[in-house]
């Protein structure tokens, strides 16, 4: 795949011609609603054996090849160029594709009231060959240790038709929010937590799942040990019934980050106790907050090279959020939220509000303004193909174990066609 950045006067037939594809191509890949109608500043993917690289100051063969794992004496045959050729700026390489990866892929799905959308089904359908792990959002765990199940639908069918695991999702959510009362209970007491163990294999096995995955947040600070000793009983448990065990962990970038989100998250226990972790690398940029980036790469980097200091690299799986907001400026704190979008109807908004879309190189994530018909100003933030490129750079640079999405149901085509593109994908049979 290569990503192509729309410039103006650009059109798709243009675009087609100068990677040598057609424009049915790229309009299919992109899922273009108005292929006729390109945004200035929207990304594409452009679906091509290998890429193109324009030459920038400073780059030579060598260096250039180093950064795409090919040797420069290949570089030079493949585009047929003496290897001692100056490079000018604006020279174009063709780079071949590289051997790929191997990672992890989770994608959780949150359906809402007492039954699967058809949007939500159908997003399970279309992303599940990409994914090692489909988790339904969410089992509530109770004060006494039932499970409150979500709507699971063909859930189950789904990923077994495509050869990925069900995670069941355990959190101490009560009456919308995660509850510090419900999460001590859940950590401290023992006959609470043997009921909900055994309700939880028992579950598992009738439904078949075979990850479990505690998202206990909110935990207060004072009950971190009693969530480790929790866990280790919990995967004591779990492992005898052939069952892995995973963990959520707040976004921390030190041991001794003080937050009612961050203190209860241990990441050294976690990482040596669970089989793998996954980190919310997201919501810098949230709802009820100023506008911005909501998972820029800077502080997404911190959080990961902080749990590389705690955890291995193999059982970290970096959080990646498939969404962006629509703030109403200006921002005030207690005031109106954000709307939530996906990197698809962004794309839309800023076509029909005839916007450019432009790009933010230090958090490496799309953005633009625009004025709404009341003369209200807005500012949206959301994920485009160079966004989600400059992860998945971060996850090959790091060795990191895969990538963890928040949520299925949200239009991102440009995502899973760089993800294949970019990995092999782990099916764990």
């Amino acid at each position: 795949m290569q990503i192509h950045v729309v410039k103006p006067g650009d059109s798709l037939y243009s675009i087609a011609n100068n990677y040598g594809t057609t424009y049915n191509a790229i309009n299919t890949a992109n899922e273009l609603d108005n292929p006729n109608q390109l945004v200035v500043g929207q990304s594409l993917v452009i679906p091509i054996v290998g890429q193109f690289y324009y030459v920038r100051q400073g780059d030579s063969l060598y260096s250039i090849g180093r950064r795409f794992g090919v040797s420069a004496e290949e570089l030079a045959r493949i585009n047929n160029i003496s290897i001692n050729t100056p490079l000018n700026v604006g020279f174009r390489l063709y780079i071949p594709e590289t051997p790929e990866p191997t990672i992890e892929v989770n994608a959780y799905i949150e359906p809402f009231g007492e039954n699967v959308s058809e949007t939500l089904r159908n997003s399970a359908q279309k992303n599940a060959p990409f994914l090692t792990y489909l988790a339904p959002f969410n089992f509530k765990a109770t004060r006494t240790g039932e499970l409150v199940a979500p709507p699971l639908d063909n859930f189950a069918t789904i990923a077994a038709n495509n050869n990925a695991t069900l995670m069941l999702v355990v959190s101490n959510l009560e009456e919308g929010a995660f509850s510090d009362e419900l999460g001590r209970i859940l950590v401290t007491d023992t006959t609470v937590q043997d009921n909900l163990l055994t309700n939880i294999i028992e579950t598992a096995r009738n439904i078949g799942f075979r990850d479990v995955h505690f998202d206990f947040e909110y935990l207060p600070p004072a009950n971190k040990e009693d969530y480790n000793n929790f866990l280790r009983k919990a995967k004591e448990r779990l492992s005898s019934a052939g069952l892995l065990m995973s963990t959520a962990l707040a976004p921390k970038t030190s041991a001794t980050q003080e937050g009612e989100w961050y203190e209860a998250h241990d990441y050294a226990a976690h990482g040596e106790i669970a089989d793998f972790v996954v980190l919310m690398t997201y919501e810098w940029g949230y709802s009820g907050g100023p506008a911005m980036a909501v998972s820029p790469i800077g502080p997404v980097r911190d959080v990961v090279e902080y749990a590389l200091t705690e955890i291995p690299a193999n059982k970290i799986m970096l959080g990646q959020n498939l969404y962006g907001y629509d703030w109403t400026l200006p921002y005030e704190p207690g005031g109106q939220y954000a709307k939530a979008l996906s990197p698809q109807q962004a794309i839309i908004l800023a076509r029909d509000e005839n916007v450019a879309i432009q790009y933010d190189n230090e958090a490496q994530a799309p953005f633009y303004f625009y004025t709404d018909d009341s003369g209200n100003r807005h500012e949206v933030w959301f994920e485009d193909a160079r966004s989600i490129q400059a992860k998945f750079d971060l996850i090959k640079e790091l060795g990191l174990r895969g990538i963890s999405y928040w949520k299925l149901g949200l239009a991102f085509p440009q995502n899973w066609l760089l993800l294949e593109d970019n990995f092999t994908i782990r099916k764990r049979g």
